[in-house]
């Protein structure tokens, strides 16, 4: 019997601990998303990566975004991708094209302007490891999807501790592939012009231009 109570207690206790590691692991993460609201304007330049050791995938390249409240400008991987809060225009370089679709390419994508709050429903939270990465802690979330068919196994994210700002994503689907988005630099509040969420079309004279929806 004192066996049994034993057990019983330090299961208690290990689900109590869980608990209030998941209460402080969203807390942290509230405490991202409201401070990226008090903003003008984020901009941001960071590395990604994308592995998968079976299917011998191994890709990786630099890309840059500018945030204001849901509007963004992305470039990445030669693509500039403009949503000005009506319309998305998906400029090709290479191909001479730019594809202009009404609203946003998916509700469920996690786009520029999701990045620094979609975490905060759909999920469910632990705390995990602090690194120091070059004299700055750097604070692990985990995140797994309440939803058991999503693709994605877990979402881990790196919180730098003194600013409350995003370090690192690291998402791992079900196949094994391991997306990882480190910011290199993190600015806010930047003097960009009125026109910089805008799409011109002049600028553009010998494009094809494909309007879809």
């Amino acid at each position: 019997m004192k066996t049994f109570l034993k057990i019983t207690l330090l299961l208690l206790v290990s689900l109590n601990m869980q608990a209030q590691d998941a209460k402080k692991a969203k807390k942290l993460l509230d405490d991202v998303a409201a401070k990226a609201k008090t903003y003008t304007n984020i901009v941001i330049d960071f590395n990604y990566s994308l592995k998968n050791t079976k299917e011998k995938i191994n890709q990786e390249s630099k890309g840059n975004v500018a945030i204001n409240g849901n509007k963004y400008v992305l470039n990445f991987m030669g693509v500039t991708k403009i949503y000005d809060g009506k319309k998305t225009y998906t400029i090709v370089p290479e191909d001479e094209e730019i594809t202009i679709s009404n609203g946003k390419d998916n509700d469920k994508e996690i786009t520029p302007d999701k990045m620094l709050t979609f975490f905060q429903s759909g999920y469910t939270y632990s705390w995990g490891i602090l690194q120091n990465i070059k004299g700055r802690k750097i604070q692990y979330v985990v995140l797994k999807p309440t939803n058991t068919k999503d693709d994605v196994k877990e979402v881990q994210i790196g919180i730098d501790t003194a600013t409350n700002h995003i370090y690192s994503m690291i998402e791992t689907d079900k196949k094994g592939t391991v997306t990882t988005l480190i910011v290199n630099s993190f600015k806010t509040n930047q003097p960009l012009s009125k026109n910089h969420f805008t799409f011109t079309e002049s600028k553009y004279p010998d494009y094809y231009i494909n309007r879809i929806d």
